[in-house]
């Protein structure tokens, strides 16, 4: 049975110079005729065209058509492209057109995607990576996505792939052949393999999120006690007032959330409620959250008034690769004083701050985007993504650690185990049947992707 062709705006909605319309599967080509009356026109050439309903003859836009015959597509099928001007009424009179023929609907989510995964165009780290690509809004992302939309992730995964194959070759030989004339002890050649393996995926692991953080954000703690100026220098470095300044100690309940970029990578910056001896319940609260998310952060900045002393609580929560704001300059202190102060060996480095007149930012500004560009902007090896790859790789390597002892004891423990960490590689890319993980990654794709 052959699928259904699909139709949908590519890109986004609302007014817009140009928009695309794309065509997918066996009536791309019938539509493409039935809109111009014509011919279909060469493949993958730009042709200039005019648009026209079928039903009643009346023009609709004057445009670009693309024709890509399957299987040279993006989906593998049959596409076309129409480039029109992007009106809404325009959009909407061409869909509606397109709709009107034989074996035509509306696209779902993610539908144009699936279907190249489901022809073989790429597989399921791809897809995400593409996912990812779309919704990239930094140049880190970008860079991230783009890799991984390449098939760096999908590389590596196949090459573990590989190595599992050749292992299990020689563990199944040694169980179903054991009367054959083969060399001795197969299945223990594939411990090396296996070992080898093993120590990859645990390196593999062993990235503290980084490619998480690049796609999720960069968190960035601020804390002290109350009144120190968090909430101010919040607003100082998101450069718009996102939290209420008072004087009243205690002002700042909850978690206060700001995104921005700096060094290219998105990065999460929130202001806590100050630390103390907490007045009631609700304070109580506040401070537990502020405690919490300290301990999560990737990186904690604690703020304390210029002429006071750090307290205890800020200095235990803080550490070597964290940050000290000795904040409210304008009102403390020679200019002298007012220098960033280098940190000695198990020290938090400071730098002295005016949220008010701006004294220090930059140099905060400039620590802050080093510590994110040193976290995050390594080019190495292709990293994890998203915890789904996590989740799966954790489980592979979990079952080759325990089929390397069990080779000992027979190869028939050690087979399973293998298999084990195959199927679970394979869920990565979509090598195996993974037909109940498809609806949710290509669910949240774009409805013209």
């Amino acid at each position: 049975m052959k699928p259904d062709t699909i139709v949908a705006l590519a890109t986004g909605a609302g007014r817009a110079g140009v928009a695309v319309i794309r065509l997918s599967g066996p009536a791309a080509g019938a539509t493409l005729s039935a809109l111009t009356a014509r011919d279909l026109p060469k493949p993958r050439t730009a042709t200039r065209e005019a648009f026209c309903d079928p039903r009643t003859g009346v023009s609709l836009d004057d445009g670009l058509a693309l024709w890509f015959p399957g299987p040279h597509s993006f989906t593998g099928e049959d596409v076309v492209e129409l480039h029109i001007h992007g009106g809404p009424a325009v959009i909407a009179a061409v869909i509606d057109a397109a709709l009107s023929q034989p074996g035509v609907r509306p696209a779902e989510p993610g539908e144009y995607t699936r279907r190249a995964f489901e022809n073989g165009k790429l597989d399921l780290a791809e897809a995400e990576g593409l996912a990812d690509l779309v919704d990239a809004e930094t140049e880190g992302q970008r860079r991230q996505a783009l890799r991984q939309r390449r098939g760096a992730l999908s590389a590596v995964y196949e090459g573990w792939r590989s190595r599992l194959i050749e292992a299990a070759a020689l563990i199944e030989a040694e169980i179903d052949f054991p009367d054959e004339d083969l060399p001795g002890a197969l299945a223990q050649r594939a411990g090396p393999i296996l070992q080898a393996l093993a120590d990859d995926v645990g390196r593999h692991l062993d990235d503290a999120h980084r490619g998480e953080r690049i796609r999720d954000g960069f968190r960035i703690a601020i804390i002290g006690p109350p009144n120190a100026g968090k909430s101010s220098l919040l607003n100082a470095l998101a450069q718009r007032e996102a939290a209420i300044v008072s004087d009243i100690p205690g002002t700042t309940r909850d978690v206060v959330e700001v995104r921005l970029v700096l060094a290219g990578f998105p990065v999460w910056i929130a202001d806590t409620a100050g630390l103390r001896e907490a007045a009631d319940a609700i304070e109580a609260e506040g401070v537990r959250r502020a405690l919490a998310r300290a301990e999560e952060a990737d990186l904690r900045i604690g703020v304390v008034d210029a002429g006071a002393d750090a307290p205890g609580s800020i200095t235990s929560v803080l550490g070597p690769n964290d940050l000290l704001v000795r904040s409210k300059l304008d009102l403390h202190g020679p200019p002298a004083s007012r220098r960033p102060t280098p940190a000695h060996a198990g020290e938090t480095p400071a730098v002295h701050v005016s949220a008010t007149t701006g004294e220090g930012l930059r140099e905060l500004e400039a620590l802050i985007a080093a510590k994110v560009t040193n976290a995050l902007g390594r080019e190495e090896a292709p990293v994890l993504t998203r915890a789904r790859h996590r989740r799966l790789v954790e489980e592979a390597r979990a079952a080759l650690l325990r089929a390397i002892p069990a080779l000992e004891a027979g190869p028939e423990l050690a087979a399973e185990d293998v298999r084990v960490a195959a199927d679970q590689i394979g869920r990565l890319t979509g090598r195996i049947d993974v037909e109940d993980l498809l609806g949710e990654i290509f669910s949240s794709f774009c409805i013209g992707k």
